[in-house]
């Protein structure tokens, strides 16, 4: 039944993307909840569990193949050293304390991960003990500690796989008691609080659901000959909750929450696929889950040439410079080398800092990789789904990245309509970007709550007013209005369009948005209107950090010694104004150097007959 309806979704996808030059979709395009394999019991724990480890995203055949591939492949050698060098770097650092920063033990967490990861695979290639010492104090430590904050689950979560990685890497070389020790922690302050406070966490639709149920099973896979009961309910409710995550990635591969949480969601996704083929000898479905792999796809395709990620969502702004080691899960299951970022991996290793979490587990994934293809990147890219979202692109200093979605998606803004622009390495529309959470947290801002009122949307990353896109009335957009995409062109003068009539409720009758790359100099940003008498003022915006001069029929926008011209087509007498936002408006806003917003503001008396074109060109100078 599995087969039957992924086989029926992939039909269904390979029509709607039959046309090499439009993929239209008239109404936005929901995924049915694919199930995993889930044959876990007890029985099945006792005959298909691996006895000996270890076993998780590491075997001892994937052990001598790391050894072998660090003696005769540079990248691979390279990699390792970086390892080594922050294993070395983690030996002279003090033990880990519980450490709580607002309302998360989460820093901990990671850095305990982290060390186990550099320190583990650091001990097994070089038996050296001074690393098994050092991760034998930070697992008493960290067993030791009262608990791991499960109000925060995320930090029980990565707590529990850093625990449960150590003691199955390098557990029979650790003293019976830390071995102990760790495993009742495992138990009583990983997998116990796990049942505790409902189904939201293992059962989610973001990155949670990913995160937690990696640790769970990390967990219980390691605690499997203490408590095989435990460990058996605790992999199949796990099994049971993953798809509710992995369907976000429908149906393109278009992570929802963007880029940054790509890379976390990911991440514990590829290791718990790992973790569970060392362990059973089958993910049970969870690599070849629709979608998954394309993803790859998207978090490539949001790298733009100036190493500045497409930030939208709550996204970080730049791409890491040590290199994307999770990307290397995708090339060991595809032999595709664009997944491998050899440029970085084979950078000198004073220059790598601080590796992923997950570098050692990552790390054995780039020594199982044999090159059996090298495919091009699409130019013109369509993620639909949650939060969809096209990029366009020259494949040299062209980019674009435009979007529809809603601003109650995990993570979300309300940016429905918003572009950003680069050429030639400088990106001239922007997102604001992501802002530290704690920082806010500490102040009593109430960050996490999406309602029409609720207090996130006073935040210039936030709200509409930070995004280049439309604004109604001075208002902000409708919370829970879905702009949905509805078509994208390929070809030399690629296009695409969405529906942003929902996200201004009542204020107009409709709006969409067409974003046309007319060639690999310009962009051009189309606005079909339709008013209604409850519209006074459509506003256009972009946001940006170039020095701007208005000149007749738009505007002049200067930075880093290059110019393009923003040109008002449809309405040139209507004068481009510029909003400093340098100071922010808010205290608690990100202060951003040199912020502006251009508007262009039509009153709805200017519109006749209620329609109206707006149409804006930039283009290089």
């Amino acid at each position: 039944m599995r087969i039957e309806k992924f086989t029926l979704q992939l039909l269904i996808i390979t029509v709607l993307l039959w046309s090499p030059l439009v993929a239209a979709f008239p109404e936005h395009v929901e995924m049915d909840t694919v199930k995993l394999e889930n044959p876990i019991t007890v029985k099945y724990l006792k005959r298909n569990l691996k006895k000996s480890g270890p076993k998780l995203a590491l075997s001892p055949a994937l052990l001598r193949n790391l050894k072998k591939k660090i003696k005769n492949d540079p990248l691979v050698e390279n990699y390792f050293l970086a390892l080594k060098a922050d294993a070395d770097r983690v030996i002279n650092q003090p033990v880990l304390t519980r450490n709580v920063i607002g309302r998360r033990l989460l820093g901990t967490s990671r850095d305990l991960l982290h060390r186990v990861n550099v320190l583990g695979i650091a001990y097994l290639i070089e038996q050296d003990s001074k690393y098994l010492d050092k991760l034998n104090e930070e697992i008493i430590a960290v067993s030791n500690f009262s608990d791991w904050n499960p109000s925060h689950f995320l930090d029980v979560a990565e707590m529990a796989t850093g625990v449960a990685l150590a003691i199955d890497w390098v557990g029979d070389d650790l003293p019976d008691a830390t071995v102990k020790l760790a495993k009742d922690a495992l138990i009583e302050k990983g997998i116990a609080p796990s049942w505790n406070g409902g189904k939201g966490r293992m059962y989610g639709t973001n990155n949670w659901n990913q995160v937690c149920n990696a640790g769970m099973i990390a967990a219980a896979i390691v605690i499997a000959d203490q408590d095989i009961e435990l460990a058996a309910k605790t992999i199949h409710r796990s099994l049971d909750g993953i798809p509710n995550g992995l369907m976000q990635y429908g149906p393109d591969g278009a992570y929802p929450e963007g880029s940054t949480y790509w890379g976390y969601g990911t991440a514990f996704t590829v290791l718990t696929s790992a973790m569970l083929k060392t362990s059973f000898g089958t993910d049970f479905g969870i690599g070849d889950y629709p979608a998954f792999k394309e993803s790859a796809d998207f978090r490539k395709l949001t790298i733009a040439p100036s190493g500045n990620y497409y930030n939208y969502a709550d996204c970080g702004d730049r791409h890491s410079d040590s290199g994307d080691i999770i990307l290397a899960w995708f090339a060991t299951q595809s032999g595709n080398s664009l997944y491998i970022e050899d440029d970085k991996f084979s950078q000198p290793v004073a220059d790598f800092g601080k590796l992923h979490r997950i570098a050692g587990a990552g790390l054995v994934w780039l020594a199982q990789f044999e090159k059996t293809s090298e495919a091009a990147l699409p130019l013109v890219y369509k993620g639909d789904g949650k939060n969809p979202i096209v990029i366009m692109r020259d494949g040299k200093g062209y980019y674009f990245g435009g979007k529809g979605g809603k601003s109650t998606v995990s993570h979300g803004n309300m940016d429905a309509g918003s572009f950003i622009w680069e050429l030639n390495g400088v990106r001239w529309s922007i997102d604001p970007g992501n802002q530290g959470y704690n920082a806010l947290e500490q102040t009593g801002f109430d960050l996490w709550n999406s309602c029409q009122d609720c207090e996130r949307w006073t935040l210039l990353t936030k709200n509409n007013y930070g995004h280049s896109t439309l604004t109604v009335n001075g208002e902000l957009h409708v919370n829970d209005g879905f702009a949905e995409m509805l078509e994208v062109k390929k070809g030399d003068q690629p296009e695409a369009s969405f529906d942003l009539t929902p996200v201004f409720g009542n204020k107009i009758r409709k709006a969409t948005r067409k974003f046309i790359k007319p060639d690999n100099q310009s962009l051009v940003i189309e606005d079909q209107i339709e008013t209604n008498v409850h519209t006074k003022m459509i506003t256009w915006q972009m946001m940006t950090q170039a020095d701007v001069s208005i000149v007749d029929g738009g505007a002049v926008l200067t930075q880093d010694g290059k110019k393009i011209m923003l040109e008002n087509l449809s309405h040139p007498d209507i004068m481009v104004s510029v909003i400093s936002l340098d100071p922010a408006p808010l205290e608690l806003d990100r202060q951003i150097e040199g912020l502006k917003r251009l508007e262009i503001r039509i009153p709805a008396y200017l519109i006749e007959d209620n329609k109206d074109v707006i149409k804006v060109r930039l283009k290089a100078l």
